[in-house]
């Protein structure tokens, strides 16, 4: 019980430490406080397309099945390096099943859509999004989930990754920068235009 209190009482910083000597339960910890965002990211950057064929819960859970599966892939002790490899992880099982209804071109009318989750789930989704975007406070929770992932997906690729690794995983924009290839000016400029024009669609009658 005191060894059980003592670990969740552990900050990141001591988690990430004993997540890169292969500590499982660190791991675990770890993956647990970033669930919310790591279910934001995945629905983000899957787009609509395979968010009509695929439940966001299940492309979490094998994301985090393959990370706990390569422990020994993690071995730098800080939090952000294990954010990246959590979400490159992350959009790496995307690309994967995107490749995969393509190559099969299933027909996405004929799919019945799969709608989020609902309950506490859709509470902190809302919340990440919110990070990123300021939709009306009259909108439902459900409503206003959907109606940002369909803002969202109008943004440009550039600009869905830009934004997800800057407010969803929470990169920096040298961190950005340096995983993209580009500046960090250029990063902050796409970031910018990113977030103006998702104001744009998600209240096009505020000025």
């Amino acid at each position: 019980m005191d060894q059980q209190r003592q670990t969740e009482g552990e900050d990141s910083a001591q988690l990430a430490a004993r997540a890169a000597k292969g500590d499982r339960d660190a791991v675990e910890r770890l993956i647990e406080r970033h669930l919310p965002e790591l279910r934001a990211f995945v629905r983000l950057r899957a787009g609509e397309a395979l968010r009509q064929r695929e439940s966001a819960s299940d492309l979490v859970q094998s994301t985090c099945r393959e990370v706990l599966s390569h422990l020994d892939r993690f071995q730098f002790p800080d939090e952000s390096a294990f954010r990246r490899w959590l979400f490159v992880t992350a959009q790496r099982k995307i690309a994967d099943r995107i490749d995969h209804y393509t190559a099969q071109k299933r027909n996405a009318a004929r799919e019945e859509r799969l709608a989020s989750e609902g309950g506490a789930q859709d509470d902190l989704l809302a919340s990440c999004y919110r990070r990123f975007s300021s939709p009306s406070r009259r909108a439902l929770v459900r409503d206003e989930i959907e109606r940002l992932e369909r803002a969202f997906d109008q943004l440009t690729e550039e600009q869905r990754e830009v934004v997800t690794l800057a407010h969803v995983a929470g990169l920096s924009r040298a961190q950005i920068a340096e995983q993209l290839g580009k500046s960090e000016n250029a990063v902050r400029i796409v970031l910018h235009r990113a977030l103006a024009r998702l104001a744009e669609i998600v209240n096009p009658d505020e000025e």
